[in-house]
């Protein structure tokens, strides 16, 4: 996990922000576009399953550098330590393990009827919609400080009061309306969604292509039960009157 928050050299350069959306991230489109090409000089054509494959990660990834300074709020950014963890995850494992769909349709060509291309379409573009508005939510609300409408309605929301290290309190603010009302980390469930579609995009054949939903699984359950503990140690009580209004950690009315 690393020992130093934000190793720098000098003021321009931050190793974390750097290895968090630089290398890795940009890989990941041209790696998979790389197996588009790889297809077509090898069967003369290319699927339909791999132009969806390349959508779904394209979108991902242009959401990231459009909404960049939403990352620069995320639990890698706000909280990790730059170490092996963030330095060798972002730059060898996420472009080698994120592109496994690529891969494995680069040798093994999917043609999915145009029902299923456009369900697993829909699949992907609603998991992005609820990603994207679950993080717009709570940026627009703490934006404004609370002065604006979440579906339809003034937002309701729990304020919590915490001392940082230096003995200085500070107020904070946790959403209990739109998404945020519905569970603690719906955009997580709409990650799931998006990583879900990636995977069925080539077919049922194979475990392979869908080692990157179970990935992603473990690591953003991981993440709930990490941000459960720190937000249980910084917020107290509130935090648990805030669990006791929005109940599910994931996904809306299961868990």
């Amino acid at each position: 996990m690393g020992i130093e928050f934000n190793p720098r050299i000098g003021k321009w350069f931050d190793f974390k922000l750097f290895h968090n959306g630089r290398p890795g991230i940009v890989a990941w489109t041209l790696i998979s576009y790389s197996f588009a090409v790889q297809q077509y000089y090898k069967f003369g054509y290319v699927t339909n399953s791999m132009v969806l494959v390349n959508i779904l990660h394209a979108l991902y990834v242009l959401d990231f550098f459009y909404n960049e300074d939403w990352y620069l709020r995320t639990i890698d950014i706000c909280h990790d330590h730059f170490g092996f963890y963030l330095a060798w995850g972002d730059s060898v494992w996420l472009p080698f393990m994120y592109t496994l769909q690529g891969a494995y349709l680069a040798q093994n060509p999917v043609d999915l009827p145009p029902y299923i291309f456009a369900a697993i379409l829909a699949l992907g573009l609603s998991g992005y919609a609820i990603f994207r508005g679950v993080n717009h939510q709570k940026d627009l609300v703490r934006r404004t400080d609370g002065k604006c409408i979440i579906w339809g309605k003034p937002p309701t929301m729990i304020r919590p009061k915490y001392t940082t290290s230096d003995g200085k309190e500070h107020t904070s603010i946790l959403l209990t309306s739109g998404y945020w009302g519905l569970a603690r980390h719906c955009n997580y469930f709409g990650d799931l969604l998006i990583s879900a579609s990636m995977c069925l995009s080539c077919g049922v054949e194979h475990l392979t292509p869908y080692f990157y939903l179970a990935f992603m699984t473990i690591l953003l359950v991981g993440r709930i039960y990490r941000d459960d503990a720190r937000c249980r140690g910084k917020y107290g009580k509130y935090w648990e009157q805030y669990c006791e209004v929005v109940k599910y950690k994931l996904i809306p009315f299961v868990w």
